[in-house]
């Protein structure tokens, strides 16, 4: 265990009432990061592509003990782009069922008695109904009108899209094979004018993302960050498809396995172990903080008036704010746990409610009480200050093709792998943003 365990454990004490002057005081927060910390940090693996490391290298940093593996088989994915629709609006289609459309014009599905959809023309004139799922399927990219989760606004996608009927409304389902989505995933994910060592390492996490993620009810992915960002074919770029293109097939494995690799936008210096992050996860020797030496990302200092902080924390608390007490923090150092102490007693919290309740872009916290009249600066207290050490650092290897070869073994994996191949959010109006990815990256478990 590192040393900064036993430097942090020792509660951290916000007094926000009592102090002089505490009628006129303002907490100020400032901390490093935006994301759940687990995994790869997007910002911070363009760092490392910057100096000279390849995906490969990338990939087994972050994710610890990792090599690459191919998968020895095409695989298709299908994802929600939208649900609860009482119609669903498209064009580019050349069938809808058993329907003949035209691909220049404008069809409506709606939900209709009996649990069937009613395929209708632009203007309102019924073609015909149907059975659900109604398969809409195309030679070119189909546009889905509208908004889907993704927040993409009249997105085009590859592969077919299923009207599907689910909870007495329609959700729309985009089928097509796994490279086609990730054409759509990685620019999504991370700009496509990063380092190419980046983006590949991007599309492989995605790929091991995409095939190792337990399937939902009814279809395998979200199209956002409850999954991952899908941006479909309107998103995609050249750079981002090359890199999907190189890295083809390629998955992130642990014993041979394709694993669910965690990322997100950036760590501030250092990542998080799962089990601190996502709270009734059990540990996974892949998933354990790490260094993130080019990732610097901080926000703050933001300042809330005590008002301001107790109407955030309002739905946390017992009575009104009186201090904030930090309990625990993690390898990063994000916050695990806190104690809210209310004029009507004390609440203790997880470090992922307490930033979200703030409005913070991570549990990577630190708190300060200072006089209204003060000019807030960055207060960085050990706690926030990056760590000097972790497990790891990252480390360039070397093989006879160069940074880029393979720094594995060649043992053939079971299943369907084919061995492997080697290793500006704001909160509160006062915090920069990093310059990572605007999705976030994929998120972790939900509870």
């Amino acid at each position: 265990m590192v040393g900064w365990r036993h430097a942090i454990l020792g509660a951290l004490v916000v007094a926000l009432l009592g102090a002089p002057g505490a009628g006129a005081a303002v907490l100020v927060i400032d901390g490093a990061g935006d994301g759940h910390g687990v995994g790869m940090s997007q910002t911070g693996a363009d760092g490392l592509a910057l100096h000279g490391f390849s995906a490969r290298e990338i990939l087994s940093h972050y994710y610890t003990g990792t090599t690459v593996g191919h998968l020895a088989a095409e695989h298709s994915v299908s994802v929600q782009l939208q649900s609860g629709l009482r119609s669903v609006v498209f064009t580019g289609a050349a069938r809808a069922g058993w329907r003949a459309l035209w691909p220049g014009r404008t069809y409506i599905a709606r939900l209709a008695p009996g649990g069937e959809i009613a395929l209708e023309s632009e203007r309102g004139h019924l073609l015909a109904r149907m059975s659900a799922p109604m398969e809409i399927r195309s030679a070119i990219p189909i546009t889905f009108d509208g908004a889907a989760s993704s927040g993409v606004i009249n997105g085009r996608y590859r592969g077919s899209l299923d009207i599907v009927l689910a909870r007495n409304r329609l959700d729309v389902i985009n089928r097509l094979g796994l490279e086609a989505y990730l054409r759509g995933v990685v620019p999504a994910e991370s700009p496509s004018n990063w380092e190419p060592a980046e983006l590949e390492a991007q599309a492989i996490a995605a790929r091991s993302y995409a095939v190792a993620s337990p399937p939902q009810n009814g279809f395998d992915l979200f199209g956002d960050t409850r999954s991952q960002e899908y941006g479909g074919y309107n998103a995609e770029a050249p750079s981002t498809d090359a890199a999907v293109e190189a890295t083809r097939g390629e998955v992130v494995t642990w014993h041979a396995r394709p694993v669910i690799t965690y990322y997100f936008a950036s760590s501030g210096g250092a990542t998080e172990d799962v089990q601190n992050s996502f709270p009734g996860t059990a540990p996974e020797p892949y998933l354990t903080g790490v260094l993130d030496p080019y990732d610097a990302t901080r926000f703050g200092p933001i300042t809330l008036s005590i008002h301001q902080a107790d109407q955030r924390l309002r739905h946390l608390l017992r009575g009104t704010l009186e201090s904030i007490v930090v309990t625990a923090r993690g390898v990063s150092p994000r916050v695990l746990s806190a104690k809210l102490v209310g004029s009507a007693g004390t609440t203790t919290v997880s470090g992922v409610s307490l930033a979200a309740a703030l409005g913070l872009p991570s549990s990577w916290d630190c708190f300060a009480v200072s006089s209204a009249a003060d000019t807030a600066t960055s207060g960085w207290d050990r706690p926030c200050e990056r760590p000097r050490r972790l497990h790891r650092e990252p480390t360039r290897r070397t093989s006879p093709s160069g940074p880029t070869g393979s720094t594995g073994g060649g043992a053939v994996a079971p299943g369907d792998l084919t061995g492997p191949t080697g290793p500006t959010q704001t909160a509160g109006g006062a915090s920069t943003g990093p310059t990572g990815s605007a999705a976030g990256g994929a998120r972790g478990p939900s509870g």
